[in-house]
Protein backbone atom coordinates (compact mmCIF):
# COMPACT_ATOMS: atom_id res chain seq x y z
CA UNK A 1 0.00 0.00 0.00
CA UNK A 2 2.77 2.43 0.96
CA UNK A 3 4.63 1.67 -2.26
CA UNK A 4 1.51 2.39 -4.30
CA UNK A 5 0.95 5.74 -2.56
CA UNK A 6 4.58 6.80 -2.94
CA UNK A 7 4.67 5.87 -6.59
CA UNK A 8 1.45 7.84 -7.13
CA UNK A 9 2.88 10.87 -5.35
CA UNK A 10 6.21 10.52 -7.15
CA UNK A 11 4.54 10.43 -10.57
CA UNK A 12 1.95 13.10 -9.85
CA UNK A 13 1.68 15.62 -12.65
CA UNK A 14 -0.50 18.68 -13.16
CA UNK A 15 -0.95 21.10 -16.01
CA UNK A 16 0.90 24.30 -15.23
CA UNK A 17 1.25 27.85 -16.33
CA UNK A 18 4.26 29.62 -14.90
CA UNK A 19 3.77 33.33 -14.45
CA UNK A 20 0.51 35.13 -13.83
CA UNK A 21 -1.66 33.08 -16.21
CA UNK A 22 -2.40 30.42 -13.58
CA UNK A 23 -3.41 32.90 -10.89
CA UNK A 24 -6.95 33.60 -9.76
CA UNK A 25 -7.52 36.98 -8.06
CA UNK A 26 -3.77 37.32 -7.65
CA UNK A 27 -3.47 34.03 -5.76
CA UNK A 28 -0.80 31.76 -7.26
CA UNK A 29 -1.17 28.06 -7.81
CA UNK A 30 0.18 25.55 -5.29
CA UNK A 31 2.58 24.15 -7.89
CA UNK A 32 4.05 27.53 -8.80
CA UNK A 33 7.64 26.66 -7.87
CA UNK A 34 7.74 23.07 -9.15
CA UNK A 35 9.79 22.18 -12.21
CA UNK A 36 7.96 21.43 -15.43
CA UNK A 37 8.98 19.38 -18.45
CA UNK A 38 7.30 21.54 -21.08
CA UNK A 39 7.73 24.90 -22.69
CA UNK A 40 5.32 27.81 -22.61
CA UNK A 41 1.88 27.66 -21.10
CA UNK A 42 1.35 23.94 -21.48
CA UNK A 43 3.66 21.79 -19.40
CA UNK A 44 3.56 18.99 -16.87
CA UNK A 45 4.68 19.58 -13.32
CA UNK A 46 6.57 16.69 -11.83
CA UNK A 47 6.33 16.29 -8.06
CA UNK A 48 9.09 14.29 -6.37
CA UNK A 49 7.87 13.45 -2.88
CA UNK A 50 10.67 14.22 -0.47
CA UNK A 51 12.45 16.87 -2.55
CA UNK A 52 9.59 19.14 -3.63
CA UNK A 53 7.62 19.44 -0.39
CA UNK A 54 9.55 22.60 0.53
CA UNK A 55 8.62 24.21 -2.79
CA UNK A 56 4.95 23.42 -2.24
CA UNK A 57 5.12 24.76 1.32
CA UNK A 58 6.62 28.02 0.01
CA UNK A 59 3.76 28.34 -2.47
CA UNK A 60 1.18 27.59 0.24
CA UNK A 61 2.73 30.21 2.55
CA UNK A 62 2.60 32.74 -0.30
CA UNK A 63 -1.06 31.88 -0.93
CA UNK A 64 -1.91 32.33 2.76
CA UNK A 65 -0.08 35.67 2.92
CA UNK A 66 -1.95 36.96 -0.12
CA UNK A 67 -5.26 35.87 1.41
CA UNK A 68 -4.24 37.67 4.63
CA UNK A 69 -3.67 40.82 2.57
CA UNK A 70 -7.14 40.51 1.07
CA UNK A 71 -8.64 40.06 4.54
CA UNK A 72 -6.76 43.17 5.70
CA UNK A 73 -8.24 45.19 2.84
CA UNK A 74 -11.67 43.90 3.89
CA UNK A 75 -11.03 45.09 7.45
CA UNK A 76 -10.02 48.55 6.17
CA UNK A 77 -13.35 48.74 4.35
CA UNK A 78 -15.18 47.45 7.43
CA UNK A 79 -13.45 50.05 9.61
CA UNK A 80 -14.42 52.75 7.11
CA UNK A 81 -18.07 51.73 7.34
CA UNK A 82 -17.85 51.72 11.13
CA UNK A 83 -16.31 55.20 11.02
CA UNK A 84 -19.05 56.52 8.76
CA UNK A 85 -21.80 54.93 10.84
CA UNK A 86 -20.38 56.15 14.17
CA UNK A 87 -22.22 59.47 13.73
CA UNK A 88 -19.70 61.45 15.76
CA UNK A 89 -19.68 59.20 18.84
CA UNK A 90 -16.11 59.50 20.21
CA UNK A 91 -15.91 55.88 21.41
CA UNK A 92 -17.12 54.45 18.12
CA UNK A 93 -14.84 56.83 16.18
CA UNK A 94 -11.85 55.64 18.18
CA UNK A 95 -12.79 51.97 17.71
CA UNK A 96 -13.26 52.43 13.95
CA UNK A 97 -9.99 54.36 13.65
CA UNK A 98 -8.22 51.61 15.60
CA UNK A 99 -9.68 48.97 13.24
CA UNK A 100 -8.45 50.89 10.19
CA UNK A 101 -4.97 51.45 11.62
CA UNK A 102 -4.56 47.82 12.68
CA UNK A 103 -5.79 46.60 9.29
CA UNK A 104 -3.34 48.88 7.48
CA UNK A 105 -0.48 47.61 9.65
CA UNK A 106 -1.54 44.04 8.88
CA UNK A 107 -1.73 44.85 5.18
CA UNK A 108 1.79 46.29 5.15
CA UNK A 109 3.13 43.24 7.01
CA UNK A 110 1.34 40.86 4.62
CA UNK A 111 2.66 42.68 1.54
CA UNK A 112 6.25 42.75 2.82
CA UNK A 113 6.10 39.08 3.85
CA UNK A 114 4.59 38.08 0.48
CA UNK A 115 7.34 39.88 -1.42
CA UNK A 116 10.00 38.30 0.81
CA UNK A 117 8.61 34.77 0.42
CA UNK A 118 8.22 35.20 -3.33
CA UNK A 119 11.77 36.54 -3.68
CA UNK A 120 13.20 33.72 -1.56
CA UNK A 121 11.24 31.04 -3.38
CA UNK A 122 12.25 32.29 -6.82
CA UNK A 123 15.90 32.43 -5.83
CA UNK A 124 15.85 29.02 -4.14
CA UNK A 125 13.96 27.26 -6.93
CA UNK A 126 15.41 29.17 -9.88
CA UNK A 127 12.03 29.64 -11.59
CA UNK A 128 11.62 32.99 -13.32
Amino acid sequence: MFTYVTSFIHNFAAACTHGTDGEFLGIPTWYKYLDGDGVGKECNVIFNFPDDTGKILLAVVEILLRVAGMVAVGFVIYGGFRYILSQGDPEQNAAARSTIINALIGLVIAVIATVAVSFLAKNLTKIG
